[in-house]
């Protein structure tokens, strides 16, 4: 079992290599979801989110989660083949969680330099924490 700690990491580079993971076979623990990245200009950024989450409507879908956690577990599902066998276990062994839960505070966490935020300027990304309470979350 591995722990990811997603903390100033871009959201698309880490979901395609946990979702490359995944696949492999091997159960995986995201943390601090919340404070995932986002890289782009944050009013597009907003506003493309805005039109997923306002497509949907109480009755009928496609719903578009809010929680900065469904979030990063969507699109850690959109990298794999989920309709099929293989996806569906490869997702089964996914677990995101805000913050840091008891149960995972005494193991280790890794990051993933290849997703690390190094490379980008302070304006160019949204925190999914901040996007998240923007299109109405709760957490």
């Amino acid at each position: 079992m591995a722990v990811i700690d997603a903390n100033n990491l871009i959201l698309g580079r880490m979901a395609s290599i946990v979702a490359q993971r995944l696949l492999k076979g091997e159960e995986i623990n995201i943390i601090n979801a919340e404070k995932a990245i986002i890289s782009g200009r944050r009013d597009t950024t907003f506003e493309r989110y805005k039109k997923y989450v306002a497509r949907g409507s109480r009755e009928f879908g496609p719903h578009f989660p809010r929680r900065p956690d469904h979030m990063v577990k969507r699109t850690i599902r959109g990298m794999i083949p989920h309709k099929k066998m293989t996806g569906r276990e490869a997702f089964d062994r996914l677990k995101v969680y805000i913050g840091v839960p008891p149960e995972l505070s005494k193991e280790q966490a890794s990051t993933i330099e290849d997703a690390s935020i190094t490379r980008l300027s302070t304006s160019n990304y949204t925190v999914i924490g901040e996007l998240s309470k923007k299109l109405g979350s709760k957490y």
